[in-house]
């Protein structure tokens, strides 16, 4: 017999045995669907990050106290943390980074305001920040209506901001021109909306939208205090100079931040991409675990199916004395019985698939990114189902293709 009639007879015993196939195939399919859901979130998840953080683009750069930002392995070591980076430092540095490039120094003001206009007010969950007039354009804001704070503005503050588009939509039903020249309250301060931002959308699960930005001097004066740390954000102008735009701020702000040449940096200096890196070391041990469990319950799936493949054995053995008695080879049976235990496999294995890759995608959807079809994972998938199949059959179908054909014709 061919490969294609020892496939269809396979499926004929299947459908002939089907509850006992079915629960077979889906202790295969947890398997699978724990094998290929986690690796798959695991990937929407650092896809839907690296689009998050690609707004940043592949020419800026930002600055942080050491210690501040996400690190990876350190062989279990803690490092010192860094002094927050001061106004002063950070203005310092502004003025004096003379590289080809823009500089924004911005502050984080608060995460939990209520916004007022009138009778309407938004949730306690609106995020203000001070910022200077390079922040925009640096972080990839673009304005919807109205303007851009002035670099006076800036420097010397003012009663003024540019609100987000949810905070446009709550309070002013979505209406930018109507927004415009308004007057809000963040608590107990009073501003004027000169321009609204064009919608961006979530970043790390962080809407973009809920924020409303403040000259730096203005949400200094309001919110600032000796341990608050003003984030410095650098755009190079030449995509392909920023490995030397880095080193020029290293050594500028060792200077500003007044080292010594025996001192070690209490500043780090990051990509976007270097976040991207850290981040998938992390996930390594995640990525191994999902395997590990994954692998044990298809150690389970194959103990089940070569039982069940034995019982078949079993109940089939007047039916394999019959194909002998006619003339079937030892090959011929022994294939037919693989190729039944295959089938179970990979029927468990598609829908394993099916299910790991919709629970995998969860993660999209909650993180607003992208549907994710993980070729790879897949692919290791389906050898894994075959390779279970095979190994879970062998046994049986040895057992089968040496049956005496006498003896099997008078089993009962």
């Amino acid at each position: 017999m061919g490969l294609t009639e020892n496939i269809i007879l396979a499926f004929r015993a299947v459908r002939s045995n089907i509850l006992r196939a079915i629960l077979t195939l889906m202790i295969i399919a947890f398997g699978i669907m724990a094998l290929v859901g986690i690796l798959t979130a695991i990937d929407v998840g650092l896809n839907s990050l690296s689009n998050n953080l690609s707004h940043l683009g592949a020419n800026t750069f930002d600055v942080d106290p050491k210690g501040e930002n996400l690190r990876g392995h350190r062989g279990g070591r803690q490092e010192k943390r860094g002094d927050p980076i001061s106004y002063e430092q950070a203005m310092d540095f502004k003025g004096r980074y003379d590289f080809p490039a823009r500089t924004s120094v911005s502050m984080f003001c608060a995460g939990t305001a209520t916004i007022k206009h009138g009778e309407e007010k938004t949730n306690p969950s609106i995020a203000l920040f001070g910022i200077d007039e390079n922040y925009l354009e640096a972080k990839g804001f673009e304005i919807a209506a109205g303007r851009n704070f002035t670099s006076r503005e800036a420097l010397m503050g003012g009663s003024i901001t540019i609100i987000g588009d949810d905070i446009l939509s709550d309070l002013f039903n979505g209406n930018a021109e109507k927004a415009l020249n308004k007057y809000i309250y963040a608590g107990n301060i009073k501003l004027k909306v000169v321009g609204v931002l064009v919608k961006k959308g979530s970043s790390m699960n962080q809407s973009e939208d809920r924020r409303i930005l403040l000259p730096l001097q203005t949400g200094k004066r309001f919110y600032g205090n000796p341990n608050t740390n003003y984030n410095i954000l650098v755009a190079v102008d030449d995509p392909t100079q920023i490995d030397m735009g880095i080193d020029y701020a290293t050594g500028l702000l060792r200077i500003v931040r007044d080292l010594r040449a025996s001192q070690e940096n209490d500043f780090e200096i990051s990509k976007s991409d270097n976040l991207i890196n850290i981040i998938k070391e992390n996930t390594t041990y995640f990525r191994l675990a999902a395997i590990g469990i994954g692998f044990i319950t298809l150690i389970g799936a194959a103990i089940g199916l070569m039982n069940i493949m034995l019982v078949s054995v079993t109940e089939r053995t007047r039916e394999i004395g019959i194909c002998k008695a006619i003339g079937a080879t030892r090959r011929a049976v022994m294939v037919q019985f693989l190729a039944e235990a295959v089938v179970i496999s990979m029927l468990g294995g598609l829908l394993g698939i099916a299910l790991g890759v919709m629970a995998g995608n969860i993660v999209a959807v909650i993180a607003h990114g992208s549907f994710l079809f993980p070729w790879g994972w897949v692919a290791i998938a389906v050898v894994t189902c075959t390779f279970v199949g095979l190994v879970s059959g062998l046994y049986p179908a040895l057992k089968a293709s040496r049956l005496d054909p006498i003896e099997s014709l008078r089993y009962e």
